[in-house]
């Protein structure tokens, strides 16, 4: 398999409007393993620095760090960096998948660990509520006995086409079916709506967090720290796993997509939330800067770091 190797850096500021006293936050910013996808190193910087901090998976798996800050502080600062390696999962023939109804009937009826583990993905979660406007939207992509990734692809397409990627249309807690009725929004909102279509019928689908690398406009040069996080979506599909879209680009995820983990929704991912003793009002500041190495070919998946797992 055929790596491109990545250098990321995260910087994530919180100016606070006068003195916390004390913070807890919850960060996760580590890439985690995949099949085709390795995380080389990986360190991270808090300013100020914590009393305490404790490193763990969460209930997905996914890498955490709980932080206490017991030093009052007017601005606190994470800085994440990390070398991860992407390889291109196989992805099956659209057409050779099997219908979507047969998806739905396996995924509930299949008492695999994989498939019982999907099963938790059908369900309503905090920020995705299925109502009848999500399942509608959904309906016409969803024809009876079409393959699933055709209707994925088709539901995916239909986001990119119909919807315009606007930052201010939305916040963080906007419910999805709001993203549906005002047709913009960001990559959170579409990835929710892609997952809320999927679950409207039945089907497993699950919210990644991570990062993609962008290219500059045509004769710039790219800037430092103009990246952001992404975010895109994976539905579950019997016989060959977790399958992904990315309905913001409206496109399958390539090389170029680096995850950092995955839940039911955003709220499960996030990549810093915390409580704090102080000021209710703050300013907030998110550098992201993804810079590709090149390609490299190792001889085995050992050859990059850790134990592979499949995605």
């Amino acid at each position: 398999m055929r790596f491109h190797r990545y250098r990321i850096q995260h910087t994530t500021t919180y100016r606070y409007s006068n003195v916390v006293s004390e913070g807890v936050h919850l960060i996760k910013l580590k890439p985690r393993p995949f099949h085709s996808q390795h995380c080389l190193d990986f360190e991270m910087e808090i300013q100020p620095d914590g009393e305490q901090r404790h490193a763990f998976s969460d209930y997905f798996g996914n890498h955490c760090t709980h932080v206490i800050l017991g030093t009052p502080h007017e601005q606190l600062t994470v800085t994440s960096r990390c070398r991860v390696a992407v390889g291109l999962p196989f992805w099956p023939e659209p057409g050779e998948t099997a219908s979507w109804e047969v998806v739905k009937g396996q995924a509930i009826s299949d008492r695999g660990a994989q498939s019982l583990e999907a099963l938790e993905f059908t369900y309503d979660s905090p920020m995705i509520r299925v109502d009848a406007s999500i399942a509608a939207f959904a309906r016409p992509s969803f024809t009876p006995g079409r393959p699933i990734l055709e209707a994925g692809l088709d539901l995916t397409r239909r986001i990119f086409e119909a919807f315009e990627f606007d930052p201010s249309a939305t916040e963080v807690a906007t419910p999805v079916h709001e993203v549906l009725e005002r047709r913009r929004g960001v990559c959170q909102d579409f990835a929710h709506l892609g997952i809320a279509c999927f679950r409207s019928l039945g089907l497993p689908a699950r919210y990644i967090s991570g990062y993609l690398e962008t290219d500059p406009p045509p004769g710039a040069q790219k800037l430092v720290g103009v990246d952001a996080s992404h975010a895109w979506l994976a539905f579950y599909c019997p016989g060959i796993g977790w399958i992904e879209l990315d309905p913001t680009n409206g496109c399958i995820p390539s090389m170029r997509h680096i995850k950092i983990g995955y839940g039911r929704d955003y709220s499960d991912i996030a990549p810093l939330i915390g409580i704090i003793k102080g000021p209710d009002q703050h300013d907030l500041e998110v550098s992201v800067d993804v810079a590709a190495e090149g390609e490299n070919q190792p001889e085995s998946p050992e050859a990059l770091s850790g134990d592979p797992h499949r995605n």
